[in-house]
């Protein structure tokens, strides 16, 4: 199954981040934060001005982000875990 956002919304899906301490001690589940990086697997057509005219996004498909720890609608599809977000919830690109 395949998802297309709409307007200026994001499909992201979420990288799992190391769940072990600097020592070594391995976390467990109850422990673990919700991560915040993820790659971008699918974008909207931008927003919506009230002229009509559309604003293109600032991420591409493949970009890694960070984003809002609380922000966005979490799904997940054929096994993914996917965040849908509104590109004001992304803070920033990884280069």
């Amino acid at each position: 199954m395949k998802l297309k956002p709409l307007g200026d919304k994001v499909v992201v899906e979420v990288i799992d981040e190391p769940q072990t301490t600097a020592s070594g001690i391995v976390l467990p589940d109850s422990a673990k934060e919700k991560s915040q990086r993820g790659t971008v697997v699918a974008i909207g057509s931008g927003k919506l001005l009230d002229d009509g005219n559309r604003v293109a996004l600032e991420v591409k498909v493949g970009d890694t982000v960070v984003f809002a720890k609380y922000g966005g609608t979490e799904i997940d599809l054929d096994g993914k875990d996917l965040m849908i977000l509104s590109e004001r919830d992304i803070h920033a690109i990884v280069e």
